[in-house]
Order: C-alpha cells, then sequence, then structure tokens
C-alpha cells in the first residue's frame, strides 16, 4: 500500500522552518513565519532575481554533494493555482481512480483510514496547502511557490536542486520505478532521495559555521514536525497520512546521515547503486549495513477461494512501516515500535465483495524469532480486538484467536514464526487458507451443547454394536463443557463412519470402522511408547490410537454380533 507516491516534492513547510530552528537557533523567525501565507502578503520576486539565486544554490548544493551539474536545469515560479493543477495531474499519472481507490480501501482495511475518507480530495487540498517547491524528473524542471520569500525560497531551492542534481546522475524516476511492484521497497527509496535532499539542505544552512550534518548530535525528529498542526488541512490528517507523508524526508535524513558517515557525500552513488531493500532498512541503517533484507513470504491463491463475488483490490507487503503504522492505531507507540521492529517479511491481499462492498483482508507475516511471534501473537489479538468494537464468540488459544464481527469473522493464527490474520471472512475461508498455506488444522471452538442433535449414535461400555440414543451427544458435551479431559466422542453416520466432536481444540479425522463398532475415545494417563506402537491399559479392550507421541491415545471398541 502506497498511496503517497512520487514525492519529489517538499510539501512540508513548517518541517523546513523547524530545521533552519534547530540548526541556525532562529526560533523566533521559525514561529513568525507563517508556512503558507497568503499570497497578498508577500511581495512578489522578479523572475530574475529567483533566476540568479537558484543558479547560485544550484553551484552550492553541486560542491557540497560532489555531483557536477551535467546540463543546465528549468527553473519556474508557480503559483498556488498551478501548483494545484500539477498535483492533479501527478496523482492521475500515478494511479488511475480505480487504483487510487483500491489503495485508500487496503488502507481502511488495516484501520489505517477511516471508513468513507475521500482520500483524494484531502490529498489535494493538504498539498496544494503544503508544497513549498518540487522537481519534476520527466519535464527536469524545478518549481517554486511564487509565495515564499526569497530568504525562505533558499532552503527550498537546496532540497529540490538536490534532486535535480541526483537526477542527472541516477536517473532518479526511473531508480525509485525499478523497486515496484514492492511498496515497502519503492517507499525506502523515496526515503533515500528525500532523506539526501535533506541532508544536503542541512550542510547548506551550516555553510560558513565550520560545520556539517555529521558534526551536529543525532537529531530527533519529534523536534522537527512540533509546528506541523498549525497548519488547517495537515491538523485534519488522520495519523497514518501524516506519518505516510514526513517518513522519507525525516527517518531519510537520519538513515542518509547514518550511512554517509564516515566519508560524507563521495559515499552517496554507493546507495544508489546498493539501494536499501526495505524500511526496515531505513530505520535500522545497520541492517542496510549488513545487508540484512526480508523474508520472501506468499499467499495462497485466495481469489481461488473466495469466488467470483469478489474484487480483488491490492497485493503488496506493508514493511516494517507500514505494520508499525498498524499497530500505532491500536496500542501506544513504544510497543508498536518493538513490535513492528520484529519484522521480517510479508505479504498481504484485500479483496472487496461486489455487491456489499465488504472488505476481506489477508495477511501473512514472518518474525524475528519464536519469542517475537508469541509477543506479536498476544499484542495484535488486542490490537484486534480495539478495532472491532462489535464483536462476539471469542475463543482464544495460545496460538489461535477468533471472533465474529458484522462485517464477517476475524481470524488470527501463528505458527513458530509466522503468523497468518484474515478479517471478514467466514472460518470455513479461513481453514481453506490455512490449509494452503500448509499449516496444521486450526483448533475448532467448544460445542454449544444445545446445536447437537437429539439423536447420535452413543456407546455404553460393556453393550455390543452402536446404539442410537436419544441425547447421547448432549450428555458428552455436557461433560466436554466441564472440562473434562476424557471426553471424546464419536458420532456415527447410517453408515457407521464416525466423526468426532472433539471441544479440546484436537481436530481429529474422521475414522473407519469395519467392525460396525461404536467408539469412544479417552485420553490416557499413561505415557507413550517409542512409535505409539504399544497398547495402554485400559477398563475394556483397548486398540492404540496414538495421535502423536507426545500424547497416548486409546479407541474402546465393542464389537458387533
Amino acid at each position: 500500500m502506497a498511496p503517497l507516491k512520487n514525492r519529489r516534492a517538499l510539501p512540508l513547510s513548517a518541517i523546513l522552518l523547524a530545521l533552519f530552528s534547530l540548526v541556525c537557533g532562529t526560533a523566533a523567525r521559525a514561529q513568525q513565519a507563517s508556512p503558507v501565507p497568503p499570497p497578498a502578503a508577500v511581495d512578489p520576486k522578479s523572475t530574475a532575481e529567483f533566476t540568479a539565486a537558484a543558479d547560485e544554490v544550484l553551484g552550492q548544493m553541486s560542491e557540497i554533494t560532489g555531483l557536477k551539474l551535467v546540463s543546465p536545469v528549468k527553473k519556474t515560479l508557480r503559483s498556488r493555482e498551478e501548483i494545484r493543477a500539477y498535483v492533479i495531474h501527478q496523482m492521475n499519472e500515478e494511479k488511475d481512480p480505480g487504483e487510487r481507490y483500491a489503495a485508500a480501501r487496503s488502507a481502511e482495511a488495516f484501520g489505517l483510514l477511516p471508513k468513507g475518507f475521500d482520500f483524494d480530495n484531502f490529498m489535494i487540498e493538504l498539498l496544494t496547502e503544503q508544497i513549498a517547491g518540487l522537481y519534476d524528473p520527466k519535464a527536469h524542471e524545478f518549481y517554486i511557490a511564487d509565495w515564499i520569500p526569497l530568504s525562505d525560497q533558499r532552503m527550498v531551492m537546496a532540497h529540490e536542486l538536490t534532486h535535480a542534481l541526483e537526477d542527472q546522475h541516477f536517473k532518479i524516476e526511473d531508480w525509485v520505478k525499478a523497486a515496484r511492484p514492492n511498496d515497502d521497497a519503492e517507499l525506502a527509496r523515496e526515503s533515500v532521495l528525500e532523506g539526501s535532499a535533506m541532508a544536503a539542505m542541512v550542510d547548506f544552512l551550516l555553510q560558513g559555521s565550520g560545520r556539517s550534518l555529521k558534526d551536529l548530535p543525532d537529531i530527533d525528529p519529534a523536534m522537527l514536525v512540533g509546528d506541523m498542526s498549525s497548519t488547517p488541512t495537515l491538523q485534519k490528517a488522520p495519523p497514518f497520512l501524516k506519518d505516510a507523508l514526513i517518513f522519507p524526508y525525516l527517518s531519510g535524513m537520519t538513515f542518509t546521515a547514518e550511512v554517509l558517515k564516515p566519508a560524507g557525500w563521495p559515499s552517496l552513488p554507493a546507495i544508489f547503486n546498493k539501494p536499501p531493500a526495505s524500511t526496515q532498512q531505513i530505520l535500522h541503517p545497520a541492517l542496510y549495513r549488513s545487508g540484512k533484507v526480508p523474508a520472501p513470504v506468499k499467499l495462497p491463491a485466495v481469489d481461488k477461494l473466495v469466488g467470483p463475488g469478489w474484487t480483488k483490490l491490492e497485493e503488496n507487503l506493508m514493511g516494517e512501516f507500514g505494520w508499525k503504522e498498524i499497530l500505532k492505531q491500536y496500542l501506544d507507540e513504544s510497543r508498536a515500535k518493538a513490535l513492528a521492529a520484529a519484522w521480517d517479511g510479508d505479504r498481504y491481499v484485500v479483496f472487496e465483495q461486489k455487491q456489499s462492498k465488504q472488505l476481506l483482508l489477508v495477511a501473512r507475516l514472518d518474525l524475528a524469532g519464536v519469542e517475537q511471534t508469541l509477543h506479536f501473537f498476544g499484542q495484535y489479538s488486542e490490537a484486534l480486538e480495539k478495532k472491532h468494537a462489535q464483536r462476539t464468540n471469542l475463543f482464544r488459544r495460545a496460538d489461535f484467536f477468533s471472533f465474529e464481527t458484522p462485517d464477517g469473522g476475524v481470524f488470527l493464527r501463528c505458527v513458530a514464526t509466522e503468523c497468518i490474520t484474515v478479517e471478514g471472512a467466514s472460518r470455513a475461508l479461513f481453514d481453506s487458507i490455512n490449509k494452503s498455506i500448509g499449516w496444521p488444522a486450526a483448533p475448532e471452538p467448544p460445542i454449544d451443547p444445545a446445536k447437537v442433535p437429539d439423536k447420535t449414535a452413543s456407546i455404553v461400555p460393556g453393550n455390543r454394536g452402536v446404539s442410537t440414543a436419544p441425547n447421547g451427544a448432549r450428555a458428552v458435551a455436557a461433560a466436554i463443557s466441564k472440562n473434562d479431559p476424557a471426553a471424546r466422542f464419536l458420532s456415527a453416520s447410517s453408515s457407521f463412519s464416525p466423526t468426532i466432536l472433539d471441544a479440546s481444540q484436537t481436530r481429529w479425522t474422521a475414522l473407519e470402522d469395519s467392525d460396525r463398532a461404536g467408539t469412544l475415545v479417552g485420553k490416557h494417563a499413561c505415557p507413550p511408547q517409542a512409535g505409539c506402537a504399544t497398547y495402554c491399559p485400559g477398563a475394556l479392550p483397548p486398540v492404540n490410537f496414538c495421535r502423536s507421541r507426545e500424547e497416548a491415545w486409546f479407541v474402546h471398541r465393542n464389537f458387533a454380533g
């Protein structure tokens, strides 16, 4: 899911001003400057002044980054209306309306956007409000907002003209798109672009001070976003959109500053030659240095399981950044950050029911270890409960969690170091997905005695044959509901092929009884023998029926005739 792509623009004036304040110590100036002042409040600067300033800054950025200017860069002042038109054009060029709808609905399925959120209009309003300048790699042209004072324009120029230089050397549009269709890897490359431009801008601001970015202490991104809420549209943005908008700039800058050490800007080409593989590497530069890449994760062919009434909206990766955002919606940030750091790979798919518009979300995660998987299972269970306020039939076991909602069932299953989560599905569909992955059957909810048929085959020790006794199954179900660990009941059909009613969440296969015998299965206290090949003692002649090396089971058989 990548609803905010193609970020070769500088949309956060508040970050720029806060960064200028942090680096240069001019807090009063940053507080007094309005990120988007009305056009009438700013004296228009002539094109000649703008062009001269841009040429000067371009030369300085070439010197700072070591990237030589290959060819002239076109530079243009743009009005708010022109920038708005550019934003709309870029949105339509990047994704058609159907693709943007799919991305927004997928974000909604994860709980990242509220239901019915008008994504297109909100982003147009937000970016028109926030964009201070941008570089268009297709036209090889630099635009800047004509309402920005010339003193602030230089800051924006430093950032955007770094993009222009990088484009001449690394063809940034093609470089970013080379990560597709992996949205997480694409966001990581976007973070290199925006982060390196931010780092270059810091060095631009520090010119003449005898310092550079590498001389500064670690910059806390929280120090740079404090003024963002002062902008009206950004203040209304869902938390996910705020975070997705600023991630490439701030996390990207932290990554760039770390990876450029100790050599500095001469190391930049190496990052383009070996781009980060995931947002995890952006968040943890040491993993980039070590070459750790995400584990490949595959989903079964869910489209073949759901039937023709569903439309696939999107299939992709969330990455560590995405899962941190998901967890942050329902858990505190520190827990979300720790859980997401255990991410080792993922894959998700979202479907929409054609008639009802109900969403179906299937996600599979690979985690760093068994302990981390246990933590994820426990805390994501909590997140799912918070996400779905209306829920019934809650069922929890050590590695399985489920409940029902008005929009379908919710399921979470973890095995070893992997988890799957399915939302908006029936139990039958979940079982099909679980089976397609190759996992053992999931635990079954307890039997409700009120729903068991009145007549079911039962066996009374000492009798011969199968007896069909009224309320027999109810009696066994009642015994199970009282946590009787020995109660395992096999009901026989008219063809005498027994089906197990097992409320202990041990799913057994149906048994064929060629002797037409009724059977009562019990868990015996004796330890299993090697290979489960020996008999356990019992009150009646037992037949060994071990299902694993961990537990010994036996079957009492009463032969007919």
